[in-house]
């Protein structure tokens, strides 16, 4: 897999007769070890060891209604009080970040209303806070940590 613009983890990797697999700690399972997934448990590992989220607080893939059809987050942060605090979208090294990608992630906190989103692709991350009142997005360095 490629070398991402993240720290390096080991990650449990084992293969089946057609794939590779990657072990995913939040989950407890084995998955096909894609692109996106490779950036999306590189983003996991970033939370937890860099930013020092609990896992009890990070869903992956959680499911959410969007005008009556079914989507999913990457990765979806709460806060203490379990309110959505961070979404992250997830896309593969070689997907460019696009205003199409911001536009997703958009519409998926029209729904969740959370503090903070970070689009990536593994190799450029774009860390936003939203401004609620205004309906517009500020960008940031890097996500806050944990507190």
């Amino acid at each position: 897999m490629q070398v991402l613009n993240l720290p390096t983890y080991n990650f449990k990797l084992k293969s089946n007769e057609k794939h590779t697999l990657i072990f995913d700690m939040l989950r407890k399972k084995y998955f096909v070890l894609t692109p996106e997934e490779w950036v999306r448990q590189h983003v996991v590992q970033f939370l937890l060891n860099e930013k020092k989220y609990p896992s009890s607080l990070i869903a992956l893939e959680k499911q959410l209604l969007l005008h009556t059809r079914k989507k999913r987050t990457d990765i979806l942060v709460f806060n203490k009080s379990g309110l959505p605090h961070i979404i992250v979208e997830c896309k593969a090294p070689h997907i460019p970040i696009t205003q199409n990608t911001f536009d997703q992630i958009a519409r998926y906190n029209l729904n969740l209303n959370a503090d903070y989103l970070m689009v990536t692709n593994g190799i450029t991350h774009y860390f936003c806070k939203m401004d609620l009142e205004n309906e517009s997005y500020v960008f940031l360095p890097e996500l806050p940590e944990y507190k």
